[in-house]
């Protein structure tokens, strides 16, 4: 390493921090504001307290310089809309009325009002509200809570940097607004959102601004000549402001590729790189191009998005290479710690050696502080600290946990034929047609029913003792009877357990595979106010007893109609976890595979007919560079067929996907080989069933006509408009109907009133010149007694309106 005073201006920072709090205070105060229990005032008190305990709590981890305005009550992309004036026309009353629920109604819409799209944010399981923009968009600068958020940090004695969502990738990330041409390109207004930044700079800098961070996290995917020299014009202008303060220009989750050479000769003061996992190239990279002479580099080398301990040692090396290519080098996480939860040492449930390999918000930061501190200093003065982490590394890698032969035989066995299904899909298709019966528009739910207060108390009563094993199990199965009846009345045709049990979709089935750890407190934002506790994936997997065949079963029982069985796919079990990272990510995909399959095959022996496994991870894990996919396609579609391969062709294989961009993963969606996949559509207006007809996909599709992120209930007419939308690229006799997603976050009283308008709908185009259903076969084991379908053999219209009608007005 090169000499002390090399490395003396080495500080410690990191980009963003968790925003719920120790225990989530920003849900409940968003959502009692919501409810009218909470006030302006009172959200806004709350949203100070958790700002300040978070950079009080950073100072205290040795953290250098604090990050102001990463904070928001719902979405920094939101929040940077609001900032340079980009309302939807639709919303532009209701934030001239009151800013705060003009804001939330962006996010999740009204009655009247359809929100923003929502969809994922690069390759996390972060959700952003996607800005809408148009040829006739006026940007306005609104400073107002970026300045805020710097002088409350400032009033507290820190050194604060604010944090903004940088131009290019803003321009970026939108979309044409409705009624715009599909073709416009909201980078065509950079020179009209250019002065608004620099309004916003120098509001910063008279605030009294130091540095202002401006994440470009888009430019480490592939982009054109033309988008970077858009990059290249948008920092000559911001650097050549007079009135400014000094910026420092971020990207991270990938290697910035062509672009570090626009963004090293740009005139600006620093930058800030991600040198972990892929985005290590940076570090070769940045030496090809000749450093940042005379700049400030924030080395980004603890991982921001895991939650393993840093390996010291190695950190260490490549700052010391890269002191020699940068006139300062600071230390910092990869991204924001907006990805991992918030304190690893409020998991007391976890054995205490487990939790020596674990690195959460407040570790990594004093990761990083002892990082600085022997670049500064030299590695004598954290002697102590590179042992203990020699030793916590050494503890990991030869643990029991992480190593299963028999595990590791089974997935080297695996062959060819295991990952395809024994007969073709026009063979299944015409075998399923037969057995399930279903009438044209079949329309059928994603998997979850409203998680009401009554499920949540008794889980948690479970959990405490209150209640014993059998009072809880008679809970579920009560919730289980309303959620079929509620369907059966409903005309729903494919119908699902509701998934009372469950408390998350990954989480459930973690807890019963071997290699998964829980925590109690991890949670993770996903968008809003929904939040996750993503499990922990260890060690090597295995299922050792059915997980879903029980309640599933106990359905099945109560109704002759198809009820699906519910799993979650392979890939989304290692995206919406914090996975192992000492083994590839296609062996661990395949052995969760297995341990599905498992369940898949135990499911049809106990009857089941319809089996979804969800993958809504699947394009969210596709990595950020055209070079890095075809591996990773190649491994995640092989491991949901060697998940679902194992069945019979006259049982009906499902899959779901949601809130992503689905066009860049096509190919894929044909090569899982299910026989119905189900899709978001509702907020994108139907265009991922374009998307699929100019693909030429053959299967059966389903896309979501019911945005069950917002709690605006979508009248007849709107669910109308969309079937016809999507008959208009799919043919009748592959249309399904159903939601978006699944209805966990709702209320009862929007979904009954949102499935009677879906189910009027389906019924009302369906009716348009479809065949009258046939009468469904009777149910496993059971006599042809008859039973609610048998009403169907009327007109579809006709039987869900009388359906419905004893639905709501008897319930």
């Amino acid at each position: 390493m090169t000499s002390k005073s090399a490395a003396a201006a080495a500080r410690a920072t990191v980009y963003g921090c968790p925003r719920q709090g120790a225990d989530r205070e920003l849900k409940r105060a968003v959502e009692g504001y919501w409810k009218g229990r909470v006030t302006a005032a009172g959200l806004r008190e709350t949203a100070a307290g958790l700002r300040r305990a978070n950079w009080l709590r950073l100072v205290d981890d040795g953290i250098h310089e604090v990050p102001t305005g990463d904070f928001s009550y719902y979405d920094h992309v939101l929040d940077t809309s609001v900032m340079v004036g980009a309302v939807p026309a639709r919303h532009r009353d209701a934030v001239e009325a009151d800013g705060l629920d003009g804001y939330f109604a962006m996010a999740r819409g009204t009655q009247d009002v359809a929100p923003l799209e929502m969809t994922k944010w690069f390759d996390t399981n972060y959700h952003y509200l996607v800005p809408e923009l148009g040829p006739d968009t006026v940007f306005t600068a609104d400073s107002g809570k970026q300045v805020a958020e710097f002088e409350e940090a400032l009033a507290l004695g820190l050194s604060p940097r604010p944090v903004l969502v940088g131009p290019v990738t803003y321009l970026l990330l939108a979309k044409p607004a409705p009624g715009v041409a599909a073709d416009f390109e909201p980078l065509t207004l950079l020179d009209r959102l250019l002065p608004v930044y620099a309004e916003v700079l120098a509001d910063l800098r008279a605030a009294g601004a130091g540095w202002v961070q401006l994440d470009e996290p888009a430019l480490v995917q592939d982009r054109t000549a033309a988008e970077l020299d858009a990059t290249a014009h948008a920092y000559r202008c911001l650097g050549a402001l007079a009135d400014r303060p000094r910026l420092l220009v971020a990207s991270y989750f990938d290697r910035l590729g062509e672009a570090l050479g626009v963004l090293a000769k740009a005139p600006v003061d620093g930058l800030a790189l991600d040198f972990t996992g892929p985005a290590s190239a940076n570090l070769p990279d940045l030496a090809a191009v000749g450093g940042l002479p005379g700049k400030r580099l924030v080395a980004g080398v603890v991982d921001g998005r895991n939650v393993w301990i840093n390996d010291h040692r190695r950190s260490l090396a490549t700052l010391g290479t890269l002191l020699g290519l940068a006139d300062r080098v600071d230390v910092a996480a990869s991204c924001s710690l907006l990805h991992v939860p918030l304190d690893v040492n409020a998991e007391r449930e976890l054995d205490p050696q487990v939790a020596r390999w674990l690195a959460f918000a407040r570790q990594k930061s004093a990761e990083i502080a002892t990082l600085a501190k022997g670049l500064t200093q030299g590695t004598d003065t954290i002697a102590t600290e590179l042992a203990a982490n020699r030793a916590d590394l050494a503890s990991r890698n030869r643990s029991a946990l992480t190593h299963d032969p028999a595990v590791r035989a089974r997935t080297a066995a695996v062959t060819a034929r295991d990952v395809r299904r024994e007969a073709s899909y026009p063979r299944r298709a015409a075998a399923q047609r037969e057995r399930l019966r279903l009438p044209p528009l079949p329309t059928t739910t994603i998997g979850s029913f409203p998680q009401t207060s009554q499920l949540r108390t008794a889980r948690a009563d479970l959990r405490a003792g209150r209640i014993d094993t059998a009072t809880y199990d008679e809970r579920i199965e009560a919730e289980i009877q309303e959620v079929l009846a509620f369907q059966e009345k409903a005309g729903i045709d494919v119908l699902v357990h509701g998934e009372p049990e469950r408390d998350d979709m990954v989480q459930y089935f973690a807890e019963r595979l071997t290699g998964y750890l829980a925590t109690r407190h991890g949670w993770v934002q996903s968008y809003g106010t929904r939040y996750v506790r993503p499990p922990i994936l260890a060690g090597d997997v295995s299922r050792p007893e059915p997980m879903t065949v029980r309640w599933t079963t106990y359905a099945r029982s109560l109704t002759d109609r198809p009820v699906k069985g519910m799993l979650t796919g392979p890939v989304t079990m290692l995206a919406w976890s914090f996975v192992r990272d000492d083994q590839p990510l296609g062996e661990t995909a395949r052995q969760v595979a297995l341990a599905l399959r498992d369940e898949v095959n135990d499911l049809e022996t106990a009857g089941g007919c319809v089996i979804q496994v969800d993958e809504p991870a699947l394009r969210e894990t596709l990595p950020l560079r055209a070079a890095d996919r075809a591996g990773y396609l190649r491994w995640a579609t092989e491991s949901f067929r060697l998940a679902t391969s194992g069945v019979r062709p006259e049982t009906q294989i499902h899959t779901h996907m949601c809130y992503a961009e689905f066009g860049d993963i096509l190919r894929a969606i044909a090569d899982l080989d299910a026989d119905v996949i189900s899709l978001e559509a509702a907020r994108s207006h139907m265009r991922v069933a374009d998307e699929l007809a100019s693909a030429g996909y053959p299967r059966e599709v389903g896309p979501g006509v019911y945005d069950i992120h917002s709690p605006r209930v979508p009248s007849t007419a709107e669910t109308v408009a969309l079937l016809r939308r999507g008959l208009e690229a799919i043919p009748a006799e592959r249309l399904w109907v159903n939601p978006d997603c699944g209805l966990k976050t709702r209320g009862w009283p929007e979904v009954r009133a949102a499935w009677f308008n879906l189910v009027w709908g389906a019924g009302a185009v369906g009716a348009r010149g479809a065949a009258p259903p046939h009468s469904p076969p009777a149910g496993p084991g059971r006599g042809a007694r008859p039973g609610p379908r048998t009403v169907r053999l009327r007109a579809r219209s006709v039987v869900r309106t009388k359906a419905l009608t004893a639905c709501w007005f008897t319930s």
